[in-house]
C-alpha cells in the first residue's frame, strides 16, 4: 500500500504517461522535481493511512522515512490526504473492528520494558540474517530463474512445515458458536479446530487477530515457541524474495506469538498475584508485535501512532512507545533498521536527516568546488544555455541579493533552492 500510493501520487503530479506515451497537458506545474517528491511523500502517507485506518501514522510515516526535504506547507497536505484516504476507506468498508478496552498495571511497564529490549534483540538478529540472504542473492541469485526457483522452494518449505506441525500438533479447541471464525479443523475431531493450523493456514492478519483476541488458554506454550521461531526465520527468508510478501504483518504476526508466550509465561509465575495484575496474554501479544517491528525497522513515532489508531485504543499509547523506544535502543547497539540495511545494499542515493559520523570536523570548502556557480531566481535562457553546457554537474544553487554581471560565477548570495 505505501509502495501503490507513492507510484500513483507520482503517476498523478506529472499529468501524463510514460508508458502508454500520452500527455493529457494538465498539472504541468507539478511536474518539477520537488512538486514530485512532495507528491510521493502525500502518497506514501496516503498509503499508510488506507491499510492501517491511521492518518497521523501515515504522516509521521513520511516524515520519518519517507521525505528528505520537509516544511510545514508539507504536513499539512499530507495530513488532508491521509484523512481523504481513511474516510474513504471507511466509507467503504461496511463494518468497524475496534478492540476492547483493557487495563494494564502499572507494574506491567516493567514487563513491557524488558519486552521491548528482546524485540531489539530479535529485530537486531533478523536484520543480520536478512542481510547475509540480501547479499547471497546479489552475489548468486540474480537470473529471473533462479529467482523463479528460490520461490518455489521457500513456498514448498512453509507448506511442508506447517503440515508437519499441523500433524505433530494436538491443540484442539471447539468451535463454538461460530464455526466459520477458526475453518481450519484439520486432525481434530467434529467440532473442534486445530489451533496450530488455523494460525498457519488462515490469512496472517486473521491469525494476528486471533493472537490478540482469543480467550486465555486457547494455546499451549510449545505451540507459540515453536510458530513464533518458524515465522520468524520464514520471514527473515521471504523479505527481499520476489515475491511481494511484505514486511509489517509478519513481524506483527511472530512479535504477537512470542509476546503472547510472554504473557503465558508471566501468568504461570505470577498465578498468585493474578487478582491485582490482570495479565492478560492478548495484551501481551500486542506489546509483542510492537516490539517485534519496532526491533527491525526501527521506527517509533510512526508506528506509535499506527498500532495506536490501529488497535483503537489510546490508553496503550504509553506502553507501545517505551516498547518502541527500547526495542529501537537495543537495535540500533548492533545494525540499522532493515529499510536503510536495503537502500545501502540497493545503492541508492539518500540524503539521511543527519550527518555520517565521518564527516564530524570537515569543513565544507574540503568537499566542494570553488567559485561556485550560482543562478538567480529569473534568469535570461541564453545565461542558463551558457551554463548548462559549460559545466559537467547539473545541481546548480538558486541564490538573490548578487550582481551576476560583476562576474561569471558569483559566491555569495541569499540561498533560494
Amino acid at each position: 500500500m505505501i509502495h501503490s500510493g507513492a507510484v500513483i501520487a507520482a503517476g498523478i503530479s506529472q499529468g501524463k504517461s510514460a508508458t502508454f506515451k500520452c500527455d493529457f497537458r494538465i498539472l504541468e506545474y507539478f511536474r518539477s522535481d520537488q512538486e514530485k517528491r512532495d507528491f510521493v511523500s502525500g502518497g506514501a502517507a496516503a498509503g499508510v493511512a488506507a491499510a492501517f485506518g491511521a492518518p497521523v501514522g501515515g504522516v509521521l510515516f513520511s516524515l520519518e522515512e519517507g521525505a528528505s526535504f520537509w516544511n510545514q506547507s508539507l504536513t499539512w497536505r499530507i495530513l488532508f490526504a491521509s484523512m481523504t484516504a481513511t474516510f474513504t476507506l471507511n466509507v467503504m468498508l461496511s463494518w468497524y473492528h475496534k478492540d476492547n478496552y483493557l487495563q494494564y498495571n502499572g507494574v506491567e511497564l516493567l514487563f513491557f520494558v524488558v519486552m521491548g529490549c528482546i524485540g531489539g534483540l530479535l529485530g537486531g538478529l533478523f536484520n543480520y540474517i536478512n542481510y547475509k540472504l540480501s547479499v547471497l542473492r546479489i552475489r548468486h541469485i540474480y537470473r529471473r530463474r533462479n529467482k523463479l526457483l528460490e520461490a518455489v522452494i521457500v513456498a514448498m518449505v512453509t507448506a511442508a512445515s506447517g503440515y508437519l506441525l499441523v500433524y505433530l500438533s494436538t491443540d484442539c479447541e471447539s468451535l463454538g458458536k461460530d464455526p466459520t471464525e477458526h475453518p481450519v479443523q484439520m486432525f481434530c475431531r467434529d467440532g473442534e479446530y486445530n489451533v496450530m493450523a488455523s494460525l498457519f493456514f488462515q490469512t496472517p492478519e486473521a491469525s494476528v487477530r486471533s493472537l490478540f483476541h482469543d480467550k486465555t488458554g486457547t494455546y499451549h506454550p510449545l505451540t507459540l515457541g515453536i510458530f513464533a521461531l518458524l515465522y520468524f526465520l520464514l520471514a527473515t527468508w521471504t523479505y527481499g524474495l520476489q515475491v511481494p510478501s511484505g514486511l509489517f504483518i509478519p513481524l506483527l504476526l511472530t512479535g504477537a506469538a512470542w509476546g503472547r508466550l510472554c504473557g503465558i509465561g508471566l501468568g504461570y509465575l505470577l498465578k498468585d498475584q493474578e487478582s491485582w495484575l490482570h495479565i492478560y496474554p492478548g495484551k501481551y501479544a500486542l506489546i509483542g508485535a510492537a516490539a517485534m517491528l519496532g526491533g527491525v525497522v526501527r521506527m517509533t513515532i510512526s508506528l506509535t501512532v499506527i498500532l495506536m489508531e490501529a488497535t483503537g485504543s489510546v490508553s496503550f499509547g504509553l506502553p507501545i512507545m517505551l516498547v518502541l523506544m527500547c526495542s529501537k535502543w537495543v537495535g540500533d547497539l548492533f545494525n540499522e533498521g532493515i529499510y536503510d540495511i536495503h537502500v545501502q545494499l540497493a545503492g541508492v542515493p539518500f540524503l539521511n536527516w543527519e550527518a555520517s559520523s565521518l564527516t564530524y570536523g570537515v569543513p565544507a570548502s574540503r568537499v566542494m568546488s570553488h567559485p561556485v556557480v550560482t543562478l538567480l531566481p529569473e534568469e535570461k535562457v541564453e545565461r542558463i544555455y551558457s551554463i548548462l553546457t559549460k559545466y559537467p554537474h547539473d545541481g546548480f544553487p538558486i541564490v538573490d541579493n548578487y550582481i551576476p554581471d560583476l562576474a561569471e560565477s558569483a559566491t555569495f548570495g541569499r540561498f533560494r533552492g
